[in-house]
């Protein structure tokens, strides 16, 4: 059973504490512990890109939730990270984590078209799961503010998927239909 977060307040192995348990319960106490703490934050970062694939897995969990909380803290490390989006032989967990992490995120301008390509790629997939589609309608749609070009393709591909596509695609949709009508 995970250690309270009382217990945290010293030093963790945050690669232990992430191989011991996977609920949302440590995934709480981790984002806890590492908080504001940019040390703490990336050395969450580390075990997310150096792990196995267990651990990959489920590192991306907090490591989403604290990127949520401190959209900043990210930033050194975009470009590892969307490395690791682009790679086929990764668990869609993993996908799933980094591009719930980028909607939270002001995407840096040298980063913006390689995160374009994944998103389109994410969304025209047939075998993306529902999650990894939603973030990147999401992301484009944040996007699409700065490159209104790109809004024809978005709409484009919207309308090829929707006969195929879930409840969530559908209302992450519909919100960029009625902001670019």
């Amino acid at each position: 059973m995970g250690l309270p977060v009382r217990n945290w307040q010293r030093q963790v192995d945050l690669k232990k504490a992430i191989a011991e348990k996977h609920s949302k319960a440590q995934t709480n106490r981790i984002v806890q512990y590492v908080g504001h703490d940019k040390k703490r934050f990336d050395e969450l970062v580390k075990v997310f890109l150096e792990g196995d694939e267990l651990i990959l897995q489920r590192a991306g969990w907090p490591l989403s939730y604290c990127v949520q909380d401190n959209p900043s803290l990210i930033l050194p490390h975009l470009g590892k990270l969307l490395k690791l989006l682009e790679r086929n032989d990764v668990h869609n967990a993993v996908t799933r984590n980094i591009v719930r992490m980028l909607q939270d995120v002001t995407i840096p301008k040298r980063y913006q078209g390689q995160v374009m390509n994944c998103c389109f790629e994410f969304i025209a997939a047939p075998q993306q799961p529902a999650a990894v589609k939603a973030f990147s309608l999401t992301i484009l749609e944040n996007l699409a503010a700065h490159y209104p070009e790109i809004v024809p393709e978005l709409k484009l591909i919207i309308a090829e998927r929707w006969p195929h596509e879930t409840a969530a695609f559908h209302s992450r949709a519909r919100k960029i239909l009625k902001k670019y009508p």
